[in-house]
This record gives structure tokens, sequence and C-alpha cells, in this order.
């Protein structure tokens, strides 16, 4: 079993905003509340996450 290590958006704060952090997966990438650490989660695949990155840079 692989450990999963998440990490907060560097934009994020300590104050109960909004928060997600990311994690390298198998799969691809794993996205989460992290104010919820044990709820959903989501995976995208690396190049549909890198194609959203992308996107978000330019605007």
């Amino acid at each position: 079993m692989t450990m999963v290590v998440w990490r907060k958006a560097r934009r994020s704060d300590d104050m109960g905003g909004n928060c997600i952090e990311l994690a390298p997966m198998p799969d691809g990438v794993g996205i989460r509340d992290s104010k919820d650490p044990d709820g959903p989660r989501l995976i995208i695949g690396r190049s549909a996450f890198q194609a959203f990155t992308t996107a978000l840079k330019r605007h």
C-alpha cells in the first residue's frame, strides 16, 4: 500500500478559508477539501489535470 501525501495549495491560509489539497496518485492527481480530509476525493488523470492548470494560468 502506497501512502498518499497531500499538499495544501500555496494560496491557502490557516484561517478556515477555501482550501484544497493535491496529491500524486497512481491514476492521476487527487484533489480534496482540506477542511474535510476524510470526505470525498476527486481523481483527475494527469493529462486532464495538466490541461486544467494550463487553462487556469491563461486567465
